[in-house]
Order: C-alpha cells, then sequence, then structure tokens
C-alpha cells in the first residue's frame, strides 16, 4: 500500500516525517532557531597523548545515542583558540555525521569529559533556552525511518555528504515538551539496562579469562585434584601420604602441575582438512533433506555456511579455522560437514575437546608458516604442545568454563531481545502511535 493510499487513522496526520498525532508538529531543525557548526579542519598538529577528547565518527553507533568512546583521540589546544571555542562541546548537544557515513546521530551528557571537540566530519546542533528535549530529538533523528532517509542520501555517491544548511533542513516531529521528555525517559531507561547487561556481559567474560588463567595453567587446582590420594599413583610417586599438596615440575610449556603431561597435538588427535563444498548436496537453509551444519571457518556466525544431506564427521572433535584469521578452535558435538578453510581434529584418545579449544585460544599462537594468505597445515597444527591433566580433570574444567558460557550466552541473548523491545519502543513512541502519560503542567 503506498502512502496515498494508506489509511490515516482518527487523531493523526500525514506528514513528511509519515503519520503522527494531529497535536504533535512537523517543523524543521531551523524553525526551532539552534546554534548549527562543525567540527575544524586540520588539528592533526594538535594530537597528544593526553588531553581534550577529540570527537569523530568512530566515536558514534547508528545502534546508539550515545558516544563510544572506547577509541579515543586527545587533543592539546592553545588556550586562546577561537575554533576551539566555537567547536567546544556542551551537554544536550546533539552531533550528526556529516560525510561518508552520514546520518549517525549522537547525545552529548554529562559522561563525555569536557572540554571536549569535533572534527570536521561532525556536525553539532544545540538548543539552547528552547523549549525542546534535545535527547527526543537525538533518538527521533536516530529512528528507523529517518535513518532510511539519511541512508538513501548516502547511496547517492561514494562522495555523498551533507552541509549545514542542510542539517538545518532536516524535519522532525515535536510533541509537547512534557510528552518529549516523558519519551526520551523511557528510551533512556531501556539504553541504561542495555548499558548494565553489555557490563556484565564485559564483567562474565573477565572473570572467565581469569578462570582460564588460572585452571588451563595449573595456577590454581580444584579441589578434588590438588592433593593425592593414597594408593592410585604409580611409578616413584607411588604411596605418597593421603591429602599431600601436589606440586610443580618444569617443562618446555613453563611450571606445570607434577601430575600433568606435555602432549603434541599430533599426538592427541588425528588432523583432517574441510573438503570442496559438494553443491549437489547444499541449501543455504536447514531441511528435513538438509539436516548437517557446513561450517567454514570457527569464528564468523559460529562457522555456519549453510547445510547437507550427508555429513563427513561425527561426535565430539575440534575445528580450527586454517585460512584467514587463523587459529581460532570451536569444539563441535554433532554430526556435521567441513569445508577448506577448516581444519578437523578428531581425538585419537581420551581428550575433552572443551578443555583442548579453552588452552588453544587462551596459550597456542598458532603461526603463519606460508606467504600472501595467512593459512595452516595439519602439519603445523599437530607440532603445537597442550599442558594436560588426567582426563577427569579436562572434564571438571571443561564444565567450569561451559557453565560459564553458557551463563554469557544467556545474557547476550538478553541483551539481543532488550535491543528489539528498545527498537519497537522507537517505533511506537517516536511515531505517536503509542502515547505515554506526562505531566502537561
Amino acid at each position: 500500500m503506498s502512502t496515498l493510499d494508506q489509511v490515516i487513522p482518527e487523531g493523526y496526520k500525514q506528514t513528511e516525517v509519515g503519520v503522527i498525532p494531529e497535536d504533535w508538529k512537523c517543523i524543521s531543525i531551523s524553525d526551532l532557531n539552534p546554534f548549527v557548526t562543525s567540527g575544524s579542519r586540520g588539528w592533526a598538529t594538535y594530537y597528544s597523548e593526553f588531553g581534550d577528547p577529540f570527537i569523530r565518527i568512530t566515536n558514534m553507533e547508528r545502534s546508539s545515542i550515545y558516544l563510544n568512546m572506547e577509541n579515543t583521540k586527545f587533543v592539546s589546544l592553545p588556550p586562546d583558540s577561537a575554533e576551539g571555542k566555537r567547536t567546544s562541546l556542551k551537554n544536550t548537544d546533539i552531533l550528526i555525521s556529516i560525510t561518508a557515513d552520514i546520518g549517525i546521530c549522537s547525545y552529548v551528557d554529562e559522561k563525555l569529559a569536557k572540554p571536549a571537540f569535533i572534527n570536521q566530519h561532525i556536525a553539532l546542533i544545540r538548543f539552547e533556552n528552547k523549549p525542546v528535549n534535545s535527547k527526543f530529538i537525538a533518538y527521533f533523528l536516530s529512528s528507523e525511518a529517518v535513518q532510511k532517509l539519511f541512508q538513501g542520501s548516502a547511496d547517492q555517491g561514494a562522495k555523498a555528504g551533507m552541509n549545514l544548511d542542510s542539517i538545518r533542513k532536516i524535519r522532525t516531529a515535536l510533541p509537547e515538551l512534557q510528552e518529549q521528555t516523558a519519551i526520551a525517559n523511557a528510551l533512556s531507561d531501556v539504553d541504561a539496562l542495555l548499558t548494565e547487561l553489555e557490563k556484565l556481559i564485559a564483567k562474565k567474560q573477565a572473570i572467565k579469562t581469569a578462570t582460564m588463567q588460572q585452571l588451563l595453567t595449573g595456577k590454581t587446582r580444584l579441589p578434588q585434584f590438588s592433593t593425592y590420594t593414597e594408593g592410585t599413583l604409580e611409578g616413584k610417586n607411588q604411596g605418597v601420604p593421603k591429602g599431600k599438596s601436589k606440586g610443580t615440575k618444569p617443562s618446555e610449556l613453563g611450571e606445570i602441575p607434577e601430575d600433568w603431561d606435555v602432549y603434541a597435538i599430533g599426538a592427541l588427535f588425528s588432523i583432517t582438512a574441510g573438503g570442496d563444498l559438494r553443491k549437489n548436496q547444499f541449501s543455504p537453509i536447514k531441511t528435513d533433506k538438509h539436516p548437517y551444519p557446513i561450517y567454514s571457518n570457527a569464528i564468523t556466525n559460529k562457522g555456519l555456511y549453510g547445510y547437507c544431506s550427508t555429513f563427513d564427521y561425527d561426535g565430539e572433535c575440534l575445528t580450527i579455522t586454517a585460512r584467514g584469521g587463523i587459529g581460532h578452535a570451536v569444539e563441535r558435538d554433532e554430526s556435521f560437514c567441513a569445508i577448506g578453510r577448516l581444519l578437523v581434529l578428531s581425538p585419537k584418545q581420551s581428550s575433552n575437546c572443551k578443555y583442548v579449544s579453552g588452552f588453544a585460544n587462551q596459550y597456542i599462537e598458532f603461526s603463519n608458516e606460508s606467504t600472501g594468505v595467512p593459512q595452516l597445515t595439519a602439519p603445523q597444527v599437530a607440532k603445537y604442545s597442550i599442558a594436560m591433566p588426567k582426563f577427569e580433570e579436562q572434564t571438571a574444567i571443561a564444565t567450569i568454563l561451559s557453565d560459564m558460557d553458557n551463563e554469557i550466552q544467556t545474557l547476550e541473548q538478553r541483551l539481543a531481545k532488550t535491543r528489539q523491545i528498545k527498537q519497537g519502543m522507537m517505533q511506537e513512541l517516536l511515531t505517536g502511535r503509542t502515547r505515554l502519560p506526562f505531566d502537561k503542567d
């Protein structure tokens, strides 16, 4: 149904920004008489290891109106810099990228240390002493419908860009100030939840990394494996008093527990390379006739390439990326196929693949021995060594790491769901399809 044929619900009207409530306005940014400018050119000479934040497009994200300051440049300006005064940011400023990846919108709040400045690829909009909630405007300009307009402009050519006049001409829906604030606060609450989930996931991942560093080296032993049990040892250690703590010994991998051993991967696993894609058995989606996953690497989307009607590998094994981003190991416990960019490691003896994948990813840095595109071969991988406890301890360590992975995965699923909820809220609230109660006084 075209826009002209669309049935407008009672109490709503068609505008240049879509269907909105009758009591909302549709105005240009310029109607609010804002201060609009862009950042300065040629500030590379002011770059400094320490100083004031210098915001670039890399600090802006389409998925959030808040700046990402993980990769921040700093500048040190002369105290009398006129350009510094003009482009110095204030709380409630709105930023819009105006070159290349145009239309990314960010909101400046107290989390950004001041003074802070922007480069020439970013425009600044400031509504000082105006009856408008800047955060509402930032959310509106980040909404799906407006972003599609920005994207359409960018698709017109590689040199697409916006000037300050085009910034002033951007149109926005505008309810009463109190409703703007209610909408902005509701979306801010969801953003706060997203931030907390992201922090919690990062914390859980850090805890997992620390746990791996302790357990996979034997620096910390699980209680049931930390002491000797009388009569269970072989050779010279037979008869060690029950309860005696286990010591360490030197090895080619450094100091390891005295009851661990070092093995070459080739001694533990048979290593084969993935084959060619069998196009007559391939499907891009899973079907009854094509139930078996095909993996092409061990990183992107868990390496899933498609599905096959037959399988080449069955049961617990490892896959290691052999070309491009080499060396990442993933445990597989299923029936599957692998194509040329993967090496498949099948156990020759009792080895816990989850334990081995954890050790490989944490402590083995696979070296590229070829020119051109980085790649690994089976003989190369076979030479690397792994410190291994007995199978029971491998399994206990792997279980702990699996539990941590499951917890992180659950949080990531919750994060993804919350992001979807936020997108739905933005579509409802920023178009007025759903109205929030607000104080009109």
